[in-house]
């Protein structure tokens, strides 16, 4: 829960959590990179979303992102799945969805859509000099704001991309290599030997060297599951780890100024042995968000709180600089409780 007029946030409130089970793992799993045949992983999303809202009473509206499974801005859009009007409906507020279709509608990437909250948390918290806030899921993303522009999307207060594939790397040898654990996977890579021939053809990528803004999605890179098919566990761990922050120390050559720190979020910031490889690639300190008292766990949650109120308001959720879209824009759809009733009638 976040306490929020859209533009200033005043403080924060419960959290709920639970991890999608192995089942529920599995189907969504399977709809990765699909763009139809999605009604059961659809399901999922909504039911398991519907279960942990209904532990947070109180709140006056609901912002909801769904799960991306097929991402093609330039192409045939994004594909994101849960019906927000069906959680409007079954928790009888409004709910805030489809986020993304305005902003590339208009010629935008659609993501990343979460550095207007960076921007605001970190005027919450009074730390106004420019930051970097590096999300290290499964996809990278980087945010770059400066607080003391007081309005996000004018020029100069956000610019934002995603830096390259992060956990998804992990989490893709881990599947592919039974007895691997993710709780583990930090020692794992520094008892190994990065493959310096891999993460040559990595760097070598041209989406590296492409301007900002720029995104992608889980199943980009997807050759290097392939290329440290024949390594060791260590020396593959090593490496996909090495390649996740090579992508963010690329990205930040494309910052009009290099960061004092980068403040992390995300599961990548438990990984000490990634962020040790930021440290040394970057020069920089490396610093996991909670340092300035915010949760990187629920902060891409919280955005999602704070966007759907500047929505409600007719403001913007993105700008040229955030996902290149033309002008800012804001996107989002506002259901309210039986729409969904008023669309089956139809």
């Amino acid at each position: 829960m976040v306490l929020t007029d859209g533009a200033q946030i005043f403080g924060f409130g419960q959290t709920a959590h639970r991890p999608f089970q192995p089942e529920e793992r599995a189907v969504l799993s399977a709809a990765m990179g699909r763009w139809d045949k999605l009604e059961e992983a659809s399901a999922v999303v909504e039911s398991v979303h519907a279960e942990l809202l209904s532990t947070i009473p109180g709140a006056d509206l609901v912002g909801f992102h769904g799960l991306t499974t097929a991402h093609e801005p330039h192409g045939r859009g994004s594909c994101q799945i849960g019906d927000g009007r069906l959680l409007a409906h079954v928790l009888d507020i409004p709910v805030v969805w489809d986020f993304r279709s305005a902003d590339i509608e208009m010629g935008g990437q659609g993501t990343p859509l979460i550095p207007f909250f960076h921007h605001a948390a970190l005027r919450n918290m009074g730390n106004m000099a420019p930051a970097v806030i590096v999300d290290l899921g499964d996809i990278g993303r980087l945010s770059f704001v400066d607080p003391t522009v007081e309005i996000p999307s004018d020029t100069g207060g956000c610019l934002a991309l995603d830096t390259g594939p992060a956990n998804a790397l992990i989490r893709d040898l881990i599947q592919a290599r039974p007895g691997l654990d993710l709780d583990t996977a930090s020692d794992l890579a520094a008892r190994g030997a990065a493959d310096g021939g891999i993460l040559d053809q990595f760097a070598a990528d041209g989406y590296f060297r492409k301007m900002p803004p720029k995104s992608l999605i889980e199943t980009d890179f997807g050759w290097l599951s392939q290329a440290v098919s024949e390594l060791s566990d260590a020396d593959a761990c090593a490496t996909v780890t090495a390649a996740a922050a090579a992508a963010v120390v690329l990205a930040l050559e494309h910052l009009p100024s290099m960061p004092a720190r980068l403040l992390v979020i995300g599961d990548g910031r438990r990984n000490a042995t990634m962020m040790e490889m930021i440290r040394a690639g970057a020069n920089v300190d490396v610093l996991p968000v909670e340092d300035i008292g915010l949760d990187g766990d629920k902060m891409e949650a919280q955005a999602f709180a704070y966007l759907a109120v500047r929505v409600l308001r007719g403001w913007p959720t993105s700008a040229p600089g955030t996902t290149g879209v033309a002008a800012a824009v804001g996107g989002g759809v506002v259901s309210y409780p039986g729409d969904i009733l008023q669309a089956l009638g139809n």
